[in-house]
């Protein structure tokens, strides 16, 4: 399986001729969801979900999501099925398993939305925007590294509680260049000390994973 990251939160899975798209959101390159087979989306936030961008998918590719993003999907010519914490289905080929209900609290006066997080093929966990620790071992975890919901110390711990093999930075795009020097730095030094391949790939960048 082939993963690459696109902007931001984005990446795009491929294998056997199938390509899965997650969260292709206002903050990623339109580009990214070209010749997608299934697109996944953990919850509604701007940076994850670009409904204008959705309305270019054609009949024939489904979007799995929460109820929460559903509802503003009214009208997409993909067809769009709602899933939740603790389902399992088929997407273009890839197994794909949810976990997680909300995402992170932002702000006391900001309301909590929904938010699911994916597992693919057992292997790659996208969480969305939250802490949730999948429900089984993986081999490669995309971490959160930045946004108004977190802190360092809190990566740090997922890391550790998670304890994949690799982990690559996602939800990256609002820093600027000396930000994303620190990403770099804390990924490959818990990647030293985990003993794993943690790193940030630029856009377009990609890694064959193996099982």
């Amino acid at each position: 399986m082939r993963l690459t990251k696109h902007g931001h939160a984005c990446v795009r899975l491929e294998k056997d001729g199938s390509t899965l798209v997650i969260d292709p959101g206002g903050l990623t390159e339109e580009s990214a969801i070209e010749g997608a087979n299934a697109v996944l989306i953990t919850h509604e936030h701007f940076d994850h979900l670009e409904v204008k961008r959705l309305a270019s998918l054609g009949p024939d590719v489904q979007v799995w999501t929460c109820a929460g993003v559903a509802a503003q999907l009214d009208g997409l010519s993909a067809k769009v099925n709602v899933v939740g914490d603790g389902d399992s289905f088929t997407a273009a080929g890839f197994e794909v398993g949810v976990a997680g209900r909300e995402h992170a609290m932002i702000a006391f006066d900001v309301p909590v939305v929904q938010n699911v997080g994916f597992l693919i093929d057992g292997e790659v966990f996208h969480p969305g925007d939250a802490f949730t620790v999948p429900p089984q071992p993986v081999g490669t975890l995309l971490t959160p590294t930045s946004g108004p919901w977190m802190k360092a110390p809190e990566m740090v711990d997922y890391l550790l509680e998670v304890a994949p093999r690799r982990a690559y930075s996602i939800h990256d795009g609002l820093y600027n260049d000396v930000g994303l020097m620190l990403v770099d730095a804390i990924l490959t030094r818990r990647g030293k000390a985990q003993e794993g391949d943690f790193r940030r790939l630029r856009t377009g960048e990609s890694v064959l994973l193996d099982a």
